[in-house]
């Protein structure tokens, strides 16, 4: 019996140093200390629930941040996967897309990307009130998934990556207003035939 339980220490203690972890444990550190996070749904389920686990896992939620987490959009929706005769046992797939941006100084975009979660459940037609129970209990997995999903993309982001992103943003901000400038300028120095001028001609 010991010797089993060394075993299993010597195992856990092996995967733990091969960096596996169990899923949800969430012990992986995020590099971001500070940031903001909003969404375009402001009190919506997700953006609260995100908010409420980087709390938990030591950053700071400002809105002075370098960095910001805008989630964009979220669309949930719902199609038939199979169909039974005579009023039975349906199958439907639920899917919850979530797309975000990273922006940096200056409002500029630094990266922008979804998440998604799909999940498929039984619908009993004799039994609609607790199919839709058990729905309402998949779609809150699925926006746990997401979260998690969501805090996952933020684990594998370093400052080192996100100011070489900035980087980027800003010489293209850049280029972009030069060629705006560079555009008027050639404009202005473009001599304009007046109305009367044309009509000569």
């Amino acid at each position: 019996m010991i010797k089993r339980n060394l075993l299993v220490m010597g195992l856990a203690i092996l995967l733990s140093a091969c960096g596996f972890q169990l899923r949800g444990t969430g012990t992986n550190q995020l590099t971001i200390t500070e940031l903001d996070v909003t969404a375009r749904n402001a009190y919506g389920d997700t953006v609260r629930q995100l908010r409420q686990v980087l709390e938990n896992s030591g950053v700071k939620l400002t809105a002075s941040a370098p960095y910001k987490m805008i989630l964009t959009s979220e669309k949930e929706s719902q199609r038939a996967a199979s169909y039974a005769g005579n009023g039975g046992t349906a199958e439907y797939e639920l899917t919850n897309v979530v797309n975000y941006e990273i922006q940096g100084r200056n409002n500029l975009t630094l990266l922008s990307n979804r998440v998604e979660a799909n999940k498929v459940y039984l619908q009993d037609a004799s039994n609609i009130a607790g199919a839709n129970q058990e729905a309402q209990l998949i779609r809150k997995e699925m926006r746990r998934d997401l979260v998690q999903q969501l805090v996952l993309r933020l684990e594998q982001l370093t400052p080192e990556q996100l100011e070489k992103l900035q980087q980027q943003a800003d010489e293209k901000a850049k280029a972009e207003a030069d060629a705006i400038e560079a555009a008027r300028k050639a404009q202005e120095e473009t001599p304009q035939q007046s109305p009367l001028e044309l009509q000569d001609q």
